[in-house]
């Protein structure tokens, strides 16, 4: 039984170009694990970036054939997707090796650390980052598991989701839509936001609860998200956006651009970075790191260096008049903040949208008309594409298409292309000057090619 981070020195990932997996596997590798994996998307003879960058960090690469998985592994790891009938996991039977999920063995990580959790529906990557970035610049070495590449470890070549520092702190994501938030006890909980995302209201309260109780120092919370703000430990510990209840508040908060500034306890903060949630996650990265320590100053110099996560608002540039920006959103709080965020940049925003997984969508039908319709101005407009399918035995009972009708009766301007790859035809006459088009979807792991694909040829 596999319940402390030196029970195990050979571990093996099955699925391990997955962006959970491979931050965990970097990060034992980084602390002297012998770390391997293998792969569906690892095919012979054929070049994949993730691999490459794994090989690079000294973890081996196997096709998902079993071949890695021998005697001598102490550990299998699987993430949610992997299923019992995968030919590695009978094989792991078979030898008798301990299999436990991605989330667990990030708990047993989490405890060998002084750990700040970060949770909630949404911003958790970004907020995980910055704060990163605040105590890597405060001198404490931070380590860092995340839910997406940092920008400034990226230019190093690697993934970027994963560092390994020599201080004591670590800071992970703990997520809400496996429920394996309940699993960490960490010294500092971080709540974000309580939103409709993968469970209904009351499951999540439920779940962020167990949270919070697991913390074990200090609790912070945003209280300017109305669920979030119900888990409040001390409101002077929390923080919020122009809220007089909370420690830690952003204040006189202006969008120039791409350039934002605010004031938190009087000290001006300055950033390149869009939307009023950047400046709310700023702020709770700002809480926690002022409340270990680190000066206001120091974490102001900090955030005006910050480059940003992958996909995060990425800016892919202009042509012609058009700005185009890639985001990861993909529940209905975040499409919609996303469109927010871009709107003082132009006088018209066009989204495009791909939703992922038939449940999710149904699930969130409701929840993506009222959302992206009420962020919508007169002259903005949403695009969708059909809904991603990453295989497995869905009902395929919805469409993109619904959502679209739905967002039309409402009196907004509303398209479907069905195959994205026709949408820039589609799109051409729409794209004049002074126009953002806002490119959103998650899980799909073209996308990235396809956004940077689209941009080429616009």
């Amino acid at each position: 039984m596999i319940k402390n981070i030196n029970d195990f020195q050979n571990v093996f990932f099955i699925g391990v170009a997955g962006v959970g997996m491979s931050a965990i596997a970097q990060y034992l590798k980084g602390i002297g694990k012998n770390v391997s994996g293998s792969d569906r998307y690892f095919l012979p003879e054929t070049y994949n970036k993730t691999k490459s960058q794994l090989e690079n960090e000294g973890i081996h690469c196997f096709l998902q054939d079993g071949s890695g998985i021998t005697e001598n592994t102490d550990l299998v790891v699987v993430s949610t997707a992997i299923e019992d009938t995968v030919f590695e996991v009978q094989k792991a039977k078979e030898l008798g090796i301990p299999i436990i999920k991605r989330s667990e063995l990030l708990s047993i990580i989490a405890k060998s650390k002084k750990t700040i959790a970060v949770a909630g529906t949404s911003g958790k990557s970004t907020t995980s980052a910055m704060l990163f970035q605040i105590l890597l610049d405060a001198q404490l070495e931070p380590s860092i598991i995340s839910g997406a590449g940092l920008t400034s470890i990226i230019k190093q070549g690697k993934i970027g989701n994963a560092a390994v520092g020599k201080g004591d702190w670590l800071i992970i994501e703990a997520d809400e839509s496996d429920g394996s938030v309940v699993q960490y006890e960490p010294e500092i909980g971080l709540l974000l936001n309580i939103d409709k995302d993968h469970q209904e209201i009351d499951e999540l309260i439920e779940l962020f609860t167990i949270f919070k109780n697991n913390t074990k120092s200090l609790f912070v919370v945003n209280q300017s998200n109305t669920l979030a703000k119900s888990l409040s430990a001390n409101p002077k510990n929390d923080f919020g956006f122009e809220n007089e209840n909370a420690g830690y508040s952003a204040e006189n908060f202006q969008q120039n651009g791409f350039h934002l500034s605010f004031e938190v306890l009087n000290q001006k903060f300055e950033m390149n970075s869009i939307g009023r949630h950047s400046a709310e996650n700023s702020t709770a990265a700002i809480a926690v790191a002022h409340q270990i320590g680190v000066d206001l100053k120091i974490c102001a110099e900090s955030l005006s260096k910050y480059e940003g996560i992958y996909r995060r608002h990425q800016i892919l540039g202009q042509k012609n008049g058009v700005w185009v920006i890639d985001d990861y959103a993909h529940n209905p709080a975040k499409c919609a903040a996303s469109i927010k965020a871009c709107q003082p940049l132009a006088d018209k925003v066009i989204a495009w949208f791909q939703p992922h997984g038939y449940g999710p969508t149904r699930f969130l039908r409701k929840d993506f008309v009222e959302e992206i319709s009420d962020a919508l101005r007169p002259q903005d407009e949403i695009w969708m594409s059909e809904i991603f399918y990453a295989g497995g035995t869905a009902v395929k009972d919805i469409s993109a298409n619904d959502l679209i009708e739905d967002i039309k009766a409402k009196g907004k301007n509303a398209h479907f292309v069905e195959d994205r790859n026709n949408l820039l035809e589609a799109l051409k006459p729409e794209l004049k000057e002074g126009t953002v088009l806002l490119l959103m979807g998650a899980r799909d792991p073209s996308l990235e090619e396809f956004c940077k694909d689209l941009f080429e040829k616009l």
